[in-house]
């Protein structure tokens, strides 16, 4: 076996399909059939089962699946260090990051990190936490912005911000005058809820399962800006990292009594190899941090 066809069975595997599978890799369609036929005639294997137009892996395949993935990393891995051994490369940082964080958090720190090394490129993919998890996991970036609690297992992390989560309600909502309010009285409210995958929305499902009430949930997105602005509008309220409704004058943000806060961690893959331009973010983002 070669590493083109371990590609194209590991893209295949992930999309299900030869044609998107090619479509990932920038090659025909019969490219990653034949490929996977060579490689099957190879091992002496079945690795998919064939349905219409929809493929799976075999048990024999979801083998495969789990080495062909550490070859690939270590590939990627070796090739990263040796250029950087040959001074051949400017270094480049893929980092997930939530939408939340992402217009409220992190363009300061962008805009920072570039001052200091402006010779390293930042690529940001915004996504959800949990799409994050598994990016970071099949290595489609380097690390992301999860949130605290318990580490999924495979991942390292360190905390580089512990921030406040309140009730936004409109600025002429009762709520807005009042100090702290109770959870239970917010989960009364109309609900304004992101979407599962987000860590507010994961959240919030741990901290409605914890009390006997059932929420009136109105409406789910993943856009946090809809959110806001339906807010505003006055379909409901919601929770938010305080950072995001300071400073708006149509928006209040009130904390929770007992107060609620959320440790937002930087992740990356824990058997996988940081280079130095993901060190050099990692330890800028935690200087920072304690500034």
């Amino acid at each position: 076996m070669d590493l083109r066809q371990l590609r194209a069975f590991v893209e295949t595997a992930r999309n299900n399909s030869f044609t998107r599978a090619a479509e990932q890799l920038h090659i025909a369609q019969p490219a990653v059939s034949m490929a996977i036929r060579k490689l099957e005639e190879e091992l002496d294997l079945v690795l998919f089962n064939r349905q219409d137009r929809r493929v799976s892996l075999t048990a024999e395949g979801e083998v495969l699946m789990r080495h062909a993935e550490r070859i690939l990393d270590n590939c990627t891995a070796a090739q990263t260090e040796m250029a950087e051994l040959r001074g051949l490369t400017r270094g480049e940082v893929r980092i997930g990051i939530p939408p939340m964080m992402s217009s409220y958090y992190f363009p300061r720190v962008i805009r920072e990190f570039r001052g200091r090394y402006p010779e390293l490129q930042l690529s940001v993919y915004g996504d959800g936490a949990a799409r994050i998890q598994r990016m970071i996991a099949r290595g489609e970036i380097d690390m992301g912005v999860i949130a605290g609690g318990k580490v999924p297992e495979g991942l390292n992390s360190r905390r580089f911000l512990r921030e406040e989560i309140v009730a936004c309600v409109p600025a002429c909502h009762p709520m807005a005058a009042r100090g702290a309010v109770p959870l239970e009285e917010v989960l009364r409210e109309p609900l304004v809820l992101f979407k599962e995958g987000y860590y507010m929305r994961e959240l919030m499902d741990e901290l409605i399962s914890e009390c006997s009430l059932k929420p009136q949930v109105v409406f789910e997105t993943n856009l946090f800006s809809l959110v806001r602005s339906l807010i505003k509008e006055g379909l409901g309220i919601s929770t938010f990292l305080r950072m995001v409704v300071s400073g708006d004058p149509e928006l209040a943000a009130v904390s929770f009594d007992p107060p609620l806060h959320l440790d937002l961690m930087i992740a990356w893959k824990a058997d996988g190899y940081l280079s130095r331009a993901d060190r050099a973010f990692v330890d800028f983002l935690l200087e920072r941090a304690g500034e």
